[in-house]
């Protein structure tokens, strides 16, 4: 296995607004295709191509772990999609209602107005819940069931929500994001412990 099969390049627009990851082999086209700006970050990969006959040079394209590519933000007024992984991360893997971490598999998505009471399908009003307490719960309101939320839901930002996909972050990344985080960010708070 080597060092690209786990880990992604950060691409961001020519304002250094994080877009989403992509894989070493779209960032070589990107290289190829001149539609990188600049390049933040480590030397992520060398890619090496044929030797020139005339010059007798191998072709190398060396990749960053962060580009940014030409052109400004496409989704200036992004909604994450909802999706459990992204939540259960946000969420620290924890049940928002008894603190427990619990493993991805055991946990699920509570509505916190349940949908037969009105509640939405949407990051504000779902937390991440062990399946005992989701139950518990059933289809009342956390003061109807007599439970309390330990935290308020929130729609991650586009960087928290590049950050909640990533399986594996390089420090050079992670740095960089953390610095598109909002301040009062509760992953920001979450990771600097």
């Amino acid at each position: 296995m080597s060092a690209t099969d786990n880990h992604y390049i950060l691409r961001t627009d020519i304002s250094s607004m994080p877009l989403e990851w992509v894989s070493f082999e779209e960032a070589i086209k990107l290289y190829y295709n001149e539609q990188i700006a600049y390049t933040c970050g480590e030397t992520f990969y060398t890619a090496r191509g044929g030797i020139n006959a005339l010059t007798q040079k191998r072709s190398t394209i060396k990749v960053n772990s962060i580009i940014a590519t030409y052109g400004n933000n496409p989704y200036p007024n992004y909604t994450p999609p909802l999706n459990n992984p992204a939540l259960f991360r946000r969420d620290r893997f924890m049940c928002m209602y008894c603190g427990e971490r619990i493993r991805h598999r055991f946990l699920s998505r509570d509505h916190v107005r349940p949908l037969s009471l009105g509640g939405k399908d949407e990051w504000q009003n779902v937390v991440a819940a062990c399946r005992s307490c989701n139950n518990h719960k059933a289809g009342q309101t956390p003061e109807q069931a007599g439970m309390q939320l330990l935290a308020i839901p929130f729609v991650p930002t586009h960087a928290e929500y590049i950050y909640l996909q990533a399986r594996k972050i390089l420090a050079d990344q992670m740095e960089f994001l953390l610095n598109h985080f909002p301040r009062s960010s509760r992953l920001r708070a979450d990771l600097r412990h």
